[in-house]
């Protein structure tokens, strides 16, 4: 039977990951110097342990291949910063002349991806925006209708406070009118035909 799939995954027992790693450092390093002598290339091997303990191959020299590494580096930045410059200037149509059919067409199908992604996040925000004022014209809404509420509650107490006052108001002025004209008046009068050796006076109440 065949060995069973590891699981790649830190070893909690410190033995076990000591004997793991000087196994498995070994086959890497033994690794290292077939490739560099089947396949005539510089390699370079830096391995540090958990411990801090460094291990190293370099089929030629280390310093060299580091060296030799960082110029590669420096190298690739340049170039993927200059291809980086094309690229942006002929999405913008400029220095086309060096470019075949199948290059062309990779641009145009790139700007058409490129167009489509500007347009589905322009229409997001588009409609974010919209329900975002819709939202606030609601609650502007409520806020009328809560003012035209407490408007109309106003004028109802108003016109409820006005109808009290007209019907106590009459009620005054009579009671005033009553109290200041009197309907009645009383007079003393001598009847003509009542001989004066009487004496007699009459009194008459006339009404006016």
């Amino acid at each position: 039977m065949g060995r069973g799939k590891i699981v790649i995954r830190r070893i909690d027992n410190s033995t076990s990951r000591q004997v793991t790693f000087s196994k498995r450092r070994n086959g890497l390093l033994k690794k290292a110097k077939e490739l560099s002598i089947l396949c005539d290339a510089e390699v370079g091997l830096i391995i540090f342990s958990s411990t801090g303990r460094l291990y190293e191959f370099s089929s030629t020299n280390m310093k060299a291949v580091i060296d030799r590494y960082g110029k590669a580096k420096e190298e690739q930045l340049d170039v993927n910063n200059a291809t980086s410059e094309i690229m942006v200037r002929q999405l913008m149509g400029e220095e086309l002349s060096g470019l075949g059919v199948r290059e062309l067409q990779s641009l145009e199908n790139r700007l058409e991806m490129s167009l489509c992604s500007v347009r589905m996040r322009k229409d997001h925000l588009l409609r974010s925006e919209i329900e975002e004022l819709h939202r606030k014209g609601s609650m502007i809404h409520q806020e009328n209708m809560e003012l035209c509420r407490r408007v109309n509650i106003m004028s109802q107490q108003k016109m409820e406070l006005h109808r009290k006052l007209q019907a106590t108001e009459p009620r005054d002025v009579d009671d005033a009118n009553t109290s200041s004209s009197a309907p009645y008046s009383f007079g003393i009068a001598r009847d003509a035909d009542v001989p004066s050796k009487t004496g007699a006076l009459e009194l008459g109440l006339q009404l006016h």
